[in-house]
């Protein structure tokens, strides 16, 4: 057995392998509600085989989604869409997650193939949008934001605490907080966003304290035998990346004491110039990394292009999981496909039976 396909648990939770598949935005949501489309992708995604199954950044607030298109939690009638895509991939066999966040300075967008922008000021579908510090995130996105209030901050605190519940009514086992890629979270934590004089700015403990904050309140309505994760940029690629990482790992520590289980370890994405080294797994030794000085297990994903890359990340212990996020886009059943790349005996065992059968009867044809 290769050491991709090794059970994973955590707190009362056991995956069946170590594929999770990562939030990915599908951006097809009507005032933050599921539909058809949510529910056969990710019902498909969890028959083909991946242990964890994390839906998409869904809004804490109607002003904390990404674009007009994204789901959102806001609301006790949101629960219903999403429970019944959390019984969907439960009943595809992998552990239903959900991903929650506020998307800060880069909210108000649109969707990724519409422009990627900020919508035009004056358009219907826009909205004002909020970050620590009025600093705009610039190039395609160049509103400025409306700096946050102590009663702003004590608010999104209780949207994220109201969204935990609601995601738990809802049947999801596994939380992810959206503490990354530039969004709310990232915003409080970064030098190029927060420039806030107050406890929430200035040094690492200010920075730190709204993520620290909202984590504790969620950790106190969230059960203790499910777990709590977050998605967090630990490297700006900046040219100020050991002074970032090194702040990255102590405020990991400080999450891993506040009851935090894993960290979902990525990249900042805080400032347009970022020079990223897209390299084949190259997030793999800073995870490793965090893992090791922080003591925390940790997922990642970013060009963990190939079975092999994956199955290596897993078996040099860099990362718990691997979170595969487009090449289950291209094949709901990677896993098979990995399998079968990684030499496994019978991959089938990866598939429901009905694609099982025929596909391990006829393998040798293939």
């Amino acid at each position: 057995m290769s050491a991709l396909f090794t059970p994973f648990s955590l707190k009362d939770v056991t995956l069946r392998n170590r594929i999770a598949v990562p939030p990915m935005c599908q951006y097809s949501a009507t005032d933050g509600h599921t539909n058809d489309w949510h529910t056969t992708h990710y019902e498909s995604i969890a028959r083909g085989g991946a242990g964890l199954v994390i839906v998409e950044a869904t809004g804490v607030s109607p002003e904390g989604r990404i674009t007009p298109g994204c789901l959102g939690l806001w609301s006790d009638a949101h629960v219903p869409g999403l429970a019944r895509i959390a019984a969907g991939i439960k009943a595809g066999g992998a552990v239903a997650g959900i991903q929650i966040g506020h998307a800060g300075r880069k909210a108000s967008a649109q969707r990724p193939w519409e422009g990627d922008d900020h919508i035009p000021a004056g358009d219907p579908r826009g909205w004002d949008t909020i970050s620590p510090s009025a600093v705009a995130f610039g190039a395609n996105l160049p509103q400025v934001p409306q700096a946050m209030t102590i009663a702003d901050i004590e608010r999104v605190k209780a949207d994220f605490v109201a969204a935990a519940r609601r995601a738990l009514e809802a049947g999801f086992e596994w939380l992810e907080l959206h503490f990354a890629h530039g969004y709310l979270g990232q915003s409080f934590f970064s030098v190029h966003a927060n420039q806030r004089t107050d406890e929430y700015g200035g040094d690492l403990a200010g920075r730190s304290r709204f993520l620290l904050e909202t984590l504790a309140a969620v950790r106190a309505v969230w059960p203790e035998r499910f777990p709590l994760t977050a998605r967090f940029g630990v490297i700006e690629f900046d040219g100020r990346d050991e002074e970032t990482l090194a702040e990255s790992i102590e405020l990991t520590r400080q999450f891993r004491a506040g009851g935090l289980d894993l960290l979902n370890v990525s990249v900042g994405f805080s400032t347009p110039d970022a020079n990223i080294p897209w390299a084949s797994g190259f997030l793999a030794p800073i995870a490793e990394r965090v893992k090791r000085e922080a003591g925390i297990p940790v997922a990642s994903s970013w060009n963990i292009d190939s079975p092999a890359v994956a199955n290596r990340v897993v078996a040099d212990g860099q990362m718990d999981l691997v979170m595969i996020g487009r090449a289950h886009l291209g094949n709901p059943h990677y896993p098979y496909a990995a399998a079968k790349a990684l030499g496994l005996d019978k991959p089938s065992w990866t598939l429901p039976a009905p694609y099982a059968h025929w596909l391990e009867r006829y393998r040798a044809a293939e």
